[in-house]
């Protein structure tokens, strides 16, 4: 059956066409497909292993089992027929067969085919995955070339250009012919030239696509811009790179956008580092200059400084205190006012407006807002001038509803003015520095509430007394966390004895301030009742915990680091009789003891629990110390911090203690200068005392029988002793303080009876018995004989009391002397 209208052989094809680049196949005898070249596969989508081996007829486009004999059928056809195409649609062709032998001698053909000219466009077969098509209508690709919006280049070996998109246009602001020869070092800025260039030999070296980012500001633009750039290899139908295609993506916008969030995030962790309101400022303009700004000045209200809430802005002219200023030129030489200096703004000028009504300004040099300024400030004037400021950003800084201050932006080496997405971005940076400056300003005002307090309930003047010479420091911490509650105290107490103390309240505020007012009440309060040192711990200790209890668990959590109520102390009794020292501590790092020969040991002290724990023991030390020997007391801020352990910061206080013979003042600076950092994290407490002895000659001392008649003896003695001392003056007095003492201890205490005179800054009297019942004083009746004795004490006497020790108890009494 013939297939369509027969042609004799060559007509409309001519010579033997080559089936390598034609769309040929090779039918053999059986009608089975033995060959398939690139073109058929490129006009009806199948490919190769598809074909080869499967009947030809199933590639017609009409009903094979009508056509009989196929093989037949196609010796000596060329025509036009329907071929199937992959996709299932159908398109006509013209098809021409060649009759020929393969190697065996067996009839085969060779099939040549090519679309019909009147066949529709839309029955083109579409492109086969993996194979480039020819492109069948160059106008169209030249036209979707010109108009393709993205800037797309084609350079050859020698990296000129071939051919420029629509988008390439717009991108350089060259034309197509402008551009065409050209290399990239005659469009774009040097430093962008070398980027591209590198980027596109590398492309024709490796044939491999590069990406990179450039950026610069082309010829006819005003901006500096940023492309993502990519260079793909062009290669031809041998896979040799002949052409490098460059695809430019203007994301200026993202990288600005970018920059802004890198910005922020930076003013987030740098600036507000410390709680001061001076350093917060410098580092919000550290921070903003050269990115958004060429000159930046941060001026505040000058009651932040103190830590003062500043009250709402008045209309008029305002005064305020440069605290930060930042250029990108060395030295800030745009700058007419210093950092620390307050600067008067005038009532027109913007910043005195942005600070009444809160609101940012944008401002070029010319407009007027800036003229009438510079009107009023004829040297600021000058500057503007001399440095070509042409772009003005006034920025307040409010937090928490109250303006602080005012930022001032300026730009002179940047050509671009700042615009309404700078303005935008320099709110939000003042926004969240204005939040640093107003937590640094009320930790300025908490912290100097706190030191206030702190320093009101140490001791204002140490209480006389002849025992020791004394020497302390105390230094606040400068943290975040606040002061701390560190204390020392130094009591006098009775029998020429002296008591030493330091304490710690773990954590810092407030809280701890007033804690460690209240411990410091509570152990000179137990001290005037001269318990022993472990006893009076044992009462402090309960004292913590009740504290403790009532404040239970209902506390602000933001008012204090450490919630539960702990503290430290050690308190030391010093006697200069017996020179003998009685030290107890509670969880306090012991005492140094240094003798006079400069030889320096820690106190082995046993190691008593925190205060405010509760329910275990404290244990006492006693040890003789030699006369001019130091007593150093100490909080563990001293000795613990940042840079080193505990073990090693009472290394280092042994070796400066044994350092060459010091004034007491000299040894507290030089501690404190090796020890500690530049910056303490806690609080330091630090007392020194060099203790002193009383001589023999100071201190006089009988046994007394329990007998009244003992009384007169007792009395004369005390005069005999006072003539030689030279204190006649007090003798009646002493007489009488003696009288009553040694009757009281006659008639209601018990043997063994001791009386002992000591002359220091005031004449003490003691008298000591075997009772362990402490007198009362009382207020006698009109008829009673007795009761006025200690009525009578008290009168004549400054101070009195009762002390309790081992076997008994002492009365004591002290007499002023006369200067």
């Amino acid at each position: 059956m013939a297939m369509g209208n027969a042609t004799p052989l060559g007509d409309g094809f001519g010579r033997l066409p080559d089936p390598a680049t034609s769309a040929t196949a090779v039918v053999d005898a059986r009608g089975i497909v033995t060959g398939w070249s690139a073109g058929a596969q490129r006009l009806l989508g199948y490919p190769y292993e598809d074909v080869v081996g499967r009947p030809a007829a199933r590639l017609l486009g009409r009903d094979a089992d009508a056509m009989g004999d196929f093989s037949a059928a196609l010796d000596g056809w060329s025509g036009t027929t329907l071929l199937r195409h992959q996709d299932g649609h159908r398109m006509e062709a013209e098809l021409r067969a060649y009759a020929s032998l393969d190697r065996k001698g067996n009839a085969q053909w060779l099939l040549v085919a090519k679309p019909s000219q009147s066949s529709p466009r839309h029955q083109e077969p579409p492109p086969y995955k993996g194979e480039v098509t020819a492109d069948k209508d160059e106008a169209t690709t030249e036209e979707a070339f010109a108009q393709c919006h993205l800037p797309l280049m084609i350079y050859d070996a020698d990296l000129r250009a071939l051919r420029g998109s629509a988008g390439a246009v717009v991108e350089l602001g060259l034309t197509e012919e402008e551009m065409r020869g050209r290399r990239v070092t005659e469009v774009l800025p040097p430093h962008v030239c070398n980027t591209v260039e590198e980027g596109m030999r590398r492309v024709f070296l490796t044939g491999e696509p590069e990406r990179f980012h450039v950026h610069g500001r082309p010829r006819h633009a005003a901006h500096e811009r940023h492309w993502a750039v990519t260079a793909s290899p062009l290669r031809n139908p041998a896979g040799q790179v002949r052409r490098v295609q460059l695809i430019a993506l203007d994301v200026t916008d993202q990288h600005r956008a970018r920059e802004r969030l890198l910005l922020l995030n930076d003013v987030s962790t740098q600036v507000g580092s410390t709680l001061d309101v001076t350093r917060t400022a410098q580092e919000m303009a550290d921070v903003a200059v050269g990115r958004l700004a060429d000159f930046i000045s941060v001026d505040l209200l000058d009651p932040l400084f103190r830590g003062v809430e500043p009250g709402p802005s008045a209309e008029g002219s305002v005064a305020l205190r440069r605290a930060a200023q930042q250029s990108v030129l060395p030295h800030v030489p745009e700058s007419v006012i210093q950092p620390g200096d307050v600067d008067h703004y005038p009532e027109s000028s913007p910043p005195a407006r942005c600070l009444v009504t809160g609101r940012p300004s944008l401002h070029r040099t010319l407009d007027e807002a800036i003229a009438s300024w510079q009107v009023t400030d004829p040297q600021r004037a000058a500057k503007v001038r001399a440095w070509g400021m042409h772009s003005i950003m006034v920025i307040p800084l409010c937090a928490r509803g109250i303006t602080l201050g005012v930022a001032v932006l300026v730009r002179h080496q940047r050509q671009e003015p700042f615009d309404e997405d700078d303005l935008l971005l320099a709110e939000e940076i003042a926004a969240r520095a204005a939040v640093a400056v107003d937590n640094a300003r009320r930790f300025t005002r908490e912290r100097t509430t706190a030191l206030a307090l702190q320093q009101s309930l140490l001791p204002q003047r140490l209480g006389t007394q002849a025992a020791v010479e004394v020497a302390y420091r105390y230094l606040p911490a400068r943290s975040r966390a606040g002061l701390g509650g560190d204390w020392f105290d130094v009591i006098p107490l009775s029998g020429a004895r002296v008591a030493l103390v330091v304490g710690d309240v773990v954590g810092h505020g407030l809280r701890a301030s007033a804690t460690m007012g209240r411990l410091r009440t509570a152990v000179r309060t137990l001290a005037d009742v001269d318990l022993p040192p472990e006893e009076l711990l044992v009462h402090l200790d309960d004292l913590v915990t009740h504290l403790r209890a009532e404040e239970g668990t209902d506390m602000d959590p933001e008012l204090e680091v450490v919630t539960d109520l702990i503290a430290t102390c050690l308190y030391l009794v010093y006697d200069p009789v017996s020179r003998h020292c009685t030290a107890a501590g509670a969880g306090h790092p012991p005492p140094a003891v240094v003798t006079p020969d400069r030889t320096a040991e820690f106190v082995d002290l046993p190691v008593g629990p925190p205060l405010g724990v509760g329910g275990l023991p404290f244990e006492a030390v006693e040890w003789e110390v030699l006369p001019g020997s130091l007593l150093v007391l100490y909080t563990d801020g001293l000795v613990e911090v940042p840079e080193y352990d505990l073990g090693k910061g009472m290394a280092l206080l042994r070796q400066s203690l044994e350092r060459p013979a010091r004034s007491l003042e000299v040894t507290c600076d030089d501690l404190l200068q090796d020890l500690l950092p530049a910056q303490s994290s806690d609080d330091v407490a630090l007392l020194i005392a060099r203790t002193r002895a009383l001589d023999t000659d100071q201190v006089a001392t009988w046994d007394l029988p329990p007998d009244p008649s003992a009384v007169a003896g007792a009395r004369d003695e005390v005069s005999r002793r006072l003539t030689g001392w030279g204190l006649d003056e007090v003798a009646f007095t002493a007489g009488l303080v003696v009288s009553e003492l040694v009757t009281n201890a006659i008639r209601y205490g018990g043997p063994p009876i001791q009386l002992r005179l000591i002359r220091d800054t005031v004449l003490i009297c003691e008298v000591s018995d075997g009772s362990s019942t402490a007198p009362h004083m009382r207020r006698a009746r009109t008829f009673d004989e007795g009761g006025r004795g200690l009525l009578l004490v008290a009168q004549f006497a400054e101070r009195w009391g009762t002390r309790h020790r081992a076997g008994g108890k002492s009365l004591w009494a002290e007499i002023g002397i006369p200067n």
